[in-house]
């Protein structure tokens, strides 16, 4: 079977080609228009997948060395995600599947993370507890089997890689703020400041909407004394936050690991690529115990393999969309 997987839920645009569960190519354009903007405008968004897809389209399959003739299947992200953005990679993919005559699948973007655990080896087995972490969602996730998934805890409010992003503008970082961020904590004292941890008790779920609002007063406070005060303290800054919202993340995963029993644990998402939460996750996993999965950086970030690979599991299933299926921007898992 060999499948073209098409990836456009927000601003980068993707495509893979997987031939018999192997990878074999996988090709992602981003968007830098974005960045005088501080953020990603939907709009500018959908209209730069226009211009990117059939490029990146084309260079994935030569890549992968595959002619479309000898596509089994395409699939394609249904949400959730920018629906401007989802639609012009769910047209894409319905036409070329309605000319080659193949099966078109439609996957949940936030399953397509989790799943990008089995992309390569060391793979979890089922069941597993997973930590999708992106800047659009936080969730504790019970994976049962690759169709089988609960949400057990998510955040009611801004995702953590959101609050990495806006705290990160705050301080005057260019976007996108959270790497940048990631890269200033490394130097800096990640208890030099307190600031509120968002997990909220008796539960799963998180909150980050309170982080940002204390950092902005906070920064209020202090530039109001010393008009330098964040750049005489941008790293310390910056290795607070960070150790707050890794903080939060473990604290709440510990809970959720516990209630459960899994000792199988997943990090997924694009915010699976902070070192802190990398370095939190494995110290904690020292601690309890745990066994951790971490997919490779390229997988962490939005991709088209990891849809596909989450493609592959459907096909095998027979689990298949028809011609009249449409974007869900709102998709639940």
């Amino acid at each position: 079977m060999t499948l073209l997987a098409i990836e456009s839920s927000c601003d980068d645009t993707g495509a893979a080609v997987f031939r018999d569960g192997e990878l074999l190519s996988n090709v992602v354009a981003g968007q830098a228009v974005h960045a005088q903007y501080g953020g990603v405008v939907p709009e500018l968004a959908s209209r730069a997948h226009q211009q990117h897809l059939l490029p990146v389209v084309t260079a994935a399959l030569r890549q992968a060395g595959v002619d479309k003739k000898e596509l089994s299947a395409v699939a394609v992200t249904q949400g959730p995600g920018l629906l401007g953005s989802l639609l012009v990679g769910h047209l894409f993919a319905k036409s070329l599947a309605l000319a080659l005559r193949v099966p078109l699948l439609t996957v949940n973007h936030m399953r397509a993370h989790v799943l990008a655990h089995f992309i390569r080896a060391p793979r979890p087995t089922f069941p597993f507890l997973c930590l999708t972490v992106s800047g659009g969602h936080t969730q504790l996730v019970v994976v049962r089997s690759a169709l089988d998934m609960e949400i057990i805890g998510q955040t009611i409010d801004d995702a953590a890689g959101e609050a990495f992003d806006k705290t990160a503008k705050l301080l005057g970082l260019p976007y996108p703020g959270g790497p940048r961020l990631d890269k200033l904590a490394q130097t800096g004292n990640p208890r030099r400041f307190a600031f509120p941890e968002g997990a909220l008790d008796g539960g799963f779920n998180f909150s980050f909407s309170g982080l940002k609002t204390a950092v902005l007063y906070f920064l209020r406070k202090e530039t109001a004394a010393n008009p330098v005060f964040i750049e005489e303290n941008l790293a310390d800054l910056c290795a607070s936050v960070q150790h707050t919202i890794v903080s939060t993340l473990l604290r709440q995963l510990r809970k959720a690991a516990q209630a459960t029993g899994l000792r199988q644990v997943a990090l997924a998402g694009g915010v699976a690529a902070n070192s802190g939460l990398r370095q939190g996750l494995q110290a904690l996993a020292e601690t309890e115990g745990y066994t951790v999965f971490i997919p490779d950086f390229e997988f962490c970030t939005d991709n088209a393999a990891m849809v596909g690979q989450a493609a592959i599991f459907q096909f095998e299933a027979g689990d298949f969309a028809s011609q009249l299926s449409s974007p869900d921007p709102r998709l639940k898992l």
